[in-house]
């Protein structure tokens, strides 16, 4: 019985490993396709991130280069980061710099029309689209109404925006030109009470409140 049993024993296992590998000729593939995957996957993702990083130095280099051949011509500088070929989001940051140098020039509508297309995009994060907006506030100030200012700076002027508190000095501002002191004179001494507000914004918004003729404190 012994011999029988060994027998059996030895026949099932051949059984089984003849199983194992006619499932492994069958499948055995997916495994491969796997790991081939997971190091592929590895490789691509080191390969993504080098070419982002080559990506984000030649943009770097080709701003730093059309400020530098600009020399002090605002209007050139304007021009050669215009013609400088930077792709990708860096291209964003360009034009908000290129608008500066446009402004500079006394270019005020090439300025804005420069950050138009950033200040529409509800696709673009909002600490662009916002800067844009902001931008156009600020540079806009003497061709764009007073009303007008307002209306765009009290969208990113809410809670939680990433230039809430900038915004909310520009249409104090705004309010002055208006003259509605009275509100500004409100919107600024909230400016300096708020703890998110940065020592240099609490000193302009108090500055300002003098200058109205207000106290800084509410009474």
């Amino acid at each position: 019985m012994s011999n029988t049993d060994s027998f059996i024993d030895e026949v099932t296992e051949e059984v089984q490993r003849d199983k194992l590998y006619a499932t492994l000729r069958k499948y055995g593939w997916i495994g491969i396709v796997a790991v081939l995957a997971i190091v592929g996957g590895a490789a691509y993702n080191e390969w993504s991130k080098s070419k982002a990083e080559t990506l984000a130095q030649a943009n770097g280099d080709a701003i730093t280069a059309a400020l530098t051949s600009g020399g002090d011509d605002a209007s050139a500088r304007a021009d050669a980061l215009a013609a400088a070929g930077v792709n990708g989001s860096a291209r964003i940051v360009a034009d908000m710099v290129r608008s500066g140098e446009l402004h500079a020039a006394g270019d005020t509508s090439g300025a804005i029309a420069a950050l138009a297309p950033y200040t529409v995009d509800a696709t673009l994060d909002a600490i662009f689209r916002d800067l844009a907006i902001l931008k156009t506030a600020m540079i806009g100030a003497g061709d764009i109404t007073p009303e007008d200012r307002i209306a765009q700076l009290a969208g990113i002027a809410s809670p939680g925006a990433p230039y809430r508190l900038l915004a909310e000095e520009q249409i104090a501002t705004a309010q002055v030109e208006l003259g509605d002191i009275e509100a500004a004179v409100a919107g600024l001494r909230a400016i300096a009470q708020d703890v998110d507000a940065t020592e240099a914004l609490r000193r302009r918004s108090l500055q300002m409140i003098v200058a109205l003729g207000a106290d800084p404190i509410a009474q």
